[in-house]
């Protein structure tokens, strides 16, 4: 009995096929478990990467729409057929204590295409609130403008400043022959056919108020003849056509 105990050859070294197979299965489930696991998670982050690119496709096509990047468009309008323009945005400085201060200055026209226009100037120290200031005051300070059909009755002269505008009617077709200041005024007011020249100063602000004060003056044959109490011969001051 103590030789059997003591000698280490003499116990059983067999391995039990029990425990070894209990081994090998395990090993073979965990082995088969792993690719579906790798597959399932690449299913769950290829979801998550198409659905954040779909939420940034669509974030993109917004962007688009807002216009970002092209060109800006000047023209808005709403629902009371008002339309505006921005001619021209200014930036401002004042020096203070602490450097300077940066401000920014617009001028805006407005009009609704059927003879009514007006010019207003705002100023803030962001652009956006700035051009909504000059529209309010645009829109507060339109005039009536006397067309003729697509264009103006007759020829006109406007001040302002050192700048002079000179608006001659035109013949159906001619189109707006002006410059990027005078030409907002005179589509807005609802021209198609004018011809235009400016002289002296080319400032915006100048331009914009003398075409303002050109577009004032223009008067129809029935008010002249109701003002000076005449009755004009047939033709006068009218476009020949011939």
């Amino acid at each position: 009995m103590s030789d059997q105990t003591n000698n280490p050859e003499s116990q059983s070294t067999e391995p039990q096929p029990t425990s070894e197979a209990s081994a090998a299965a395990a090993v073979a489930g965990e082995s088969s478990q792993a690719p579906a696991q790798a597959a399932s998670q690449q299913r769950s982050a290829g979801g998550q990467g198409g659905q954040r690119g779909g939420g940034r496709g669509r974030g993109g096509q917004g962007g688009g729409g807002r216009g970002r990047g092209g060109p800006r468009r000047d023209d808005r309008g709403d629902d009371s057929g008002i339309e505006s323009s921005l001619v021209r945005v200014y930036r401002c400085a004042k020096v203070v204590k602490g450097g300077r201060t940066f401000s920014f200055g617009a001028l805006v026209v407005a009009g609704d295409r059927k003879g009514n226009v007006g010019i207003g100037y705002g100023k803030a120290n962001e652009v956006p609130n700035a051009v909504e200031k000059a529209t309010k005051d645009a829109r507060k300070s339109m005039i009536r403008v006397n067309l003729k059909g697509t264009t103006i009755p007759h020829v006109v002269e406007g001040r302002s400043g050192a700048s002079k505008v000179v608006l001659v009617p035109a013949r159906p077709g001619t189109g707006v022959t002006a410059g990027k200041s005078v030409r907002p005024c005179c589509e807005l007011a609802g021209i198609t056919d004018i011809l235009t020249k400016a002289y002296g100063s080319t400032s915006p602000k100048n331009l914009v108020k003398a075409t303002l004060a050109a577009l004032g003056q223009l008067k129809l044959r029935d008010q002249v003849e109701g003002i000076r109490g005449v009755e004009l011969e047939k033709g006068a001051g009218e476009l020949v056509t011939a």
